[in-house]
């Protein structure tokens, strides 16, 4: 059992010892519990899918339909503290798939084994000036996702059992600050490789610029990962980095720029020697809800080792085909458009989006062509039902070099109360 979740009984059972005194009265500790509980609110959202995937080295494709159910309770105050309980049911309703626990090896992976998991179960404080304090399994996501993430694509999130405090009280300056004992991945409690042993820090510091008529961010960043997973020890320990970077964003009228870089040395029980940069650019213009944007990421490699993000919501960069969610040998270089329009209020509908990628990928180590992808993404909601949320994705990446053909097709509707 982590130390995080053995803190969390242990605070729960202080609370069921507390002496009946303090329990009486309307003023009571009582009192405030059945208000907190009269405060709460439930959380509810159901998410069905479907998802082809066709794998040029494979004769049969992918046909997974899978539901999921996430359903909660989050109470009121009682002494600027919250607590919030949260579980996820993920159910196939076929078999045609390889979801990494089923065995249908032969079949493309669509990585949404079935699971019934408790994903969220953490304490929340405010009592101290500009301070927010977590503890337990709770979801953690940093700004844009790029190195710390819930993997909130696939049907059953990333969580971590944590320690994070969130402090404002500089000014337009953000700290956070979580230290990590387990991170709970999407693979479910079935899998070897579905929790991550953690002794880890993930620090996080973001400035907003006070510049007129110009929005603009620097922020620095410290993630020093240290994992351990007996079942899959090599992968845990290549996976044991130290992170140091910053980013900078800004936008004026129509117009942003951002960027970032970061170096990566080996952590804690790692024994692999590798020292690679990171560093991305992007930028465009955004009006009355278009987007146009292009940019250039690299993730860097020493010629044995590619940068890696263990901890990404790895599905929003380098492609929805999720060829590159294990960064090659070589390292990767992206280079990408994007162009998208977001409208409100159309018709019957209360949203309209759309987006549509190119991607052209390569080798960061000697530029050899890795291969090209198509990517496109509708997103609608009805007047009528504002709940619902349908979507539709479609990717499609063609080889040159390396791996293989891959085409995904995924609808979906999510219903959120």
């Amino acid at each position: 059992m982590s130390k995080i979740k053995k803190t969390m009984l242990a605070s729960a059972a202080l609370l069921s010892l507390a002496p009946a005194g303090a329990m009486a009265g309307e003023g009571g500790l009582n009192a405030a519990l059945d208000k907190a509980v009269e405060e709460g609110k439930i959380l509810l959202d159901a998410r069905l899918r479907y998802e082809h995937a066709d794998f040029g080295t494979l004769s049969k494709n992918a046909h997974a339909a899978t539901y999921r159910l996430r359903a909660g309770f989050e109470t009121g105050a009682v002494k600027d503290t919250k607590l919030l309980v949260e579980f996820d049911h993920v159910k196939s309703l076929n078999d045609d798939f390889n979801s990494t626990l089923n065995g249908n090896t032969a079949f493309p992976v669509v990585a949404d084994p079935d699971v019934t998991e408790l994903n969220r179960f953490q304490l929340t404080n405010t009592s101290l000036p500009d301070t927010k304090v977590t503890i337990g399994r709770q979801r953690i996501i940093h700004p844009g996702a790029r190195f710390i993430g819930n993997v909130g694509w696939r049907q059953n999130e990333q969580t971590y059992d944590a320690i994070r405090v969130e402090n404002t009280s500089i000014k337009n300056l953000k700290l956070d600050v979580s230290y990590v004992d387990q991170v709970n991945r999407i693979f479910g409690d079935d899998s070897p490789g579905g929790r991550f042993e953690s002794d880890s820090w993930l620090i996080n510091g973001a400035y907003t610029v006070p510049l007129e008529g110009v929005k603009a961010t620097v922020s620095g960043f410290a993630y020093l990962l240290d994992f351990e997973n007996d079942n899959i020890a090599g992968p845990a320990a290549r996976l044991s980095t130290q992170t140091y970077g910053g980013a900078v964003a800004a936008s004026y009228k129509a117009g942003f720029l951002e960027g970032s870089f970061a170096n990566q040395t080996p952590y804690g029980e790692s024994t692999i020697g590798n020292d690679v940069n990171y560093y991305t650019v992007a930028g465009g213009l955004k009006k009355s809800g278009y987007i146009f944007k292009a940019g250039y990421e690299v993730l860097g490699s020493d010629g044995s080792f590619g940068f890696v993000t263990p901890l990404a919501t790895l599905h929003k960069f380098n492609g929805f085909a999720d060829v590159f969610l294990v960064t090659p040998a070589g390292g990767l270089k992206d280079l990408y458009v994007q162009a998208g329009v977001k409208k409100t209020g159309v018709g019957p509908f209360a949203l309209l989006a759309a987006n549509v990628f190119y991607h052209q990928f390569s080798a960061a180590d000697d530029g050899s062509d890795y291969g090209d992808e198509i990517d496109a993404v509708f997103v609608a909601k009805l007047k009528a039902a504002k709940r619902l949320k349908y979507l539709v994705k479609y990717a499609n990446y063609q080889e040159d070099g390396f791996g293989q053909d891959v085409e995904r097709l995924i609808a979906e509707v999510n219903l959120t109360f």
